[in-house]
């Protein structure tokens, strides 16, 4: 939260509370207070830099990397169709999802624990998009914080509205590339070209998810900001339940800094190390003093650390004032412990990772199910034998067409498939058909007899099923 002014130079304790009312980006009467955030600088934020270009490379090539003729990700909710590294996974495999979503949650209840807000400061695609894309841009075109507030100020000349239209329209270009990418995740590069490149009319629907995409990634770039991290992400709300006083966080060391005072060299310090210079300030994105504590607002971009390490190099003074740490390890000056509570969440995490693994390496690729037609009884065959209809339906999880066949496991009898002599699945897709089981009467001494179907495909059992033969007792 943003402190007032009156308490801005008071050490911490004395009367530190008007500032708790509000969050930084807003002023007394509500109105939004647009953040100058000034460009940053410094070993972590080089450091931050490389991690994005990492991430940048990422993820405009990914859409574009195949496996087995598939992307090696896709998530096209729209088709309840989902590619992980090459696999497909469908409406009957999302069991997997929920436990992949459950271990996700114990991941970041774990790693929020130990690390705090990690995380948001190094790979958010939204800080990282932001602080690392989009703030670089509009440091290029409109210069650095003193200079964006300048010309904010400024009458609308030539300029200007030069300035102003050329930012507007690389974000906007930028917005669109991003937008393109991200569809690509959702209905692959392969449907994604198709829409740029055939008619509009053929791709009405997927022109008009562009242009959203494309207005909603410009809108939060461009005006919304910080207050996607701020006001919309619940993630800094759960930092209260999801912290502890021995969980890591960009952290003010105020038994150092405190009280504060203004340098002079000529003069032997008997304040602490805080000069109140408010350069970590001024290279927060979110507007925050962290000299106030743990916020809600911080995102853990570091930005601080290395504004006020500069400030500590340059008047000779130990760097770390500013520094990731725990509460305790400020406090009552403790090394980072792995608590008992992170110790059970580990363990924890570490047996759903091992059934997810288990189900994902597990999973089949072809899923069949078989079901005896209701309503039908048995059917007589001749003198000796006995039939009953079934119905199969298979879903085929790879990328080839198969051709199934069936066969009774483990007893004598035959299958008569209806209309064909295999069942036909095209890849990727759904198959159906009906057949039947025809068993000799001799071997029929219940009324339900559980047969075993093995499915094959070119010879090779790829499964194996249980069903119901319905038949009359033989006296």
């Amino acid at each position: 939260m943003v402190e007032s002014k009156e308490n801005r130079s008071k050490p911490v304790g004395e009367n530190h509370t008007s500032f708790r009312d509000r969050i930084a980006t807003v002023d007394e009467s509500g109105k939004r207070k647009w953040v100058y955030a000034q460009k940053p600088k410094g070993k972590l934020y080089n450091i931050r830099t490389y991690v994005s270009w990492f991430f940048f490379i990422l993820f405009f090539s990914l859409p574009f990397i195949e496996v087995n003729g598939q992307p090696i990700f896709l998530f096209n909710v729209v088709q309840a169709k989902f590619i992980l590294f090459g696999k497909v996974f469908w409406p009957q495999d999302f069991f997997i999802f929920g436990l992949g979503m459950l271990t996700f949650i114990v991941f970041i209840v774990l790693f929020t624990a130990a690390f705090g807000r990690l995380f948001c400061g190094w790979v958010c695609p939204q800080t990282i998009f932001m602080e690392m894309f989009f703030r670089k841009i509009e440091y290029f075109i409109e210069g650095d914080a003193a200079q964006q507030k300048m010309l904010a100020k400024a009458p609308w000349t030539g300029s200007k509205i030069f300035r102003k239209a050329t930012k507007h329209i690389v974000f906007y270009l930028c917005s669109f590339i991003i937008a393109n990418t991200f569809l690509a995740y959702i209905i692959g590069v392969k449907e994604l070209w198709k829409i740029i490149t055939e008619p509009v009319a053929q791709h009405i629907g997927g022109l008009i998810s562009i242009a959203v995409f494309s207005g909603v990634f410009y809108a939060v770039y461009a005006f919304f900001r910080e207050q996607a991290c701020t006001v919309v992400c619940p993630y800094g709300r759960l930092q209260g339940v999801l912290l502890d006083k021995n969980s890591m966080i960009v952290a003010y060391d105020h038994q150092r800094g405190e009280p504060r005072g203004k340098y002079n060299k000529k003069v032997d310090r008997t304040i602490g190390d805080c000069i109140d210079c408010f350069q970590c300030v001024k290279v927060c994105p979110t507007g925050i003093d962290i000299r106030n504590g743990t916020q809600m607002e911080c995102v853990g971009c570091t930005a601080c650390i290395d504004a006020c390490n500069a400030i500590m190099d340059k008047i000779n003074l130990p760097l770390g004032l500013i520094r990731y740490a725990s509460e305790n390890g400020i406090e009552k000056r403790e090394k980072l412990q792995y608590t008992g509570r992170m110790k059970l969440y580990t363990v924890l995490l570490g047996v759903l990772v091992t059934v997810l693994a288990f189900l994902l390496v597990t999973r089949k690729d072809v899923d069949s199910t078989i079901m005896r037609t209701p309503g039908m009884l048995y059917q007589e065959r001749g003198t000796d034998s006995v039939s009953n209809l079934y119905n199969i339906k298979v879903a085929n999880k790879t990328s080839n067409a198969i051709p199934l066949q069936l066969k009774l496991e483990g007893i004598s009898g035959s299958i008569e498939i209806i209309g064909q002599h295999a069942i036909q699945v095209k890849e990727q897709g759904e198959g159906s058909g009906s057949f039947f089981i025809i068993l000799p009467r001799n071997i029929i001494h219940e009324r339900k007899t559980t047969l075993r179907i093995g499915i094959y495909s070119d010879n090779k059992k790829i499964d194996m099923i249980s069903t119901n033969f319905l038949g009359p007792v033989n006296e």
